[in-house]
């Protein structure tokens, strides 16, 4: 038997180069479920048409239908109080430019204004103890 000589190398890139070892990513994969926030207290104030909301991600007016979202850090400070006809609460926002927003919800019966007063100072109290 008589040995052929190797066949003339091919034109091109060549074989594929040796596969690399696998690789551990340097950074953590992204869920595609965000993580829940830590747990706080809360607030929680609806009537028909408006709500408010304080937690720990900050405050969130829902006005007939919108929603407007403010960050603890981008929010300079908020304020509150009875509306003048004594049948409403009144939130105010005012963002860290100076911008100034606001939401009024209803409380049915009247005396849940009373309710609301204390637990809206203590968990405003708990996220902004310095005002």
């Amino acid at each position: 038997m008589t040995e052929q000589p190797p066949p003339p190398p091919v034109p091109g890139f060549g074989p594929p180069p040796p596969p690399y070892p696998p690789v551990a990513p340097a950074y953590a994969p992204v869920s595609p479920h965000p993580a829940p926030a830590p747990a706080g207290p809360e607030f929680l104030a609806v009537d028909k048409r408006n709500a408010v909301v304080v937690d720990v991600s900050g405050v969130v007016f829902e006005l007939s239908g919108h929603t407007l979202e403010f960050r603890w850090p981008e929010i300079r400070g908020v304020h509150y109080r009875a509306s003048p006809d004594g049948k409403a609460l009144m939130v105010a926002v005012v963002h860290m430019d100076g911008r100034f927003y606001e939401c009024v919800v209803e409380a049915k019966p009247r005396a849940r204004l009373q309710e609301w007063f204390p637990q809206l100072a203590w968990v405003l109290g708990h996220y902004r103890p310095m005002g």
